[in-house]
């Protein structure tokens, strides 16, 4: 599934993310979506959601 894709990313499912702190060293958080942030339909870095625990990141892999 593309994680780059708006309509893939829905509230609920698992994905992990990359927050801005770890990019450099490209860490990534798992959580459960609870909000899409990106309005736009695709975004090439990955789509920016907020997770359950409060954490912000772009979608880097979907579970």
């Amino acid at each position: 599934m593309d994680e780059k894709k708006r309509i893939n990313i829905k509230p609920g499912i698992p994905v992990q993310i990359i927050q801005k702190q770890d990019q450099r060293t490209g860490n990534l958080t798992e959580g459960i979506v609870k909000d899409i942030l990106t309005n736009s339909s695709t975004h090439p870095h990955g789509i920016k959601v907020r997770l359950e625990n409060g954490n912000v990141g772009r979608v880097q892999k979907i579970l």
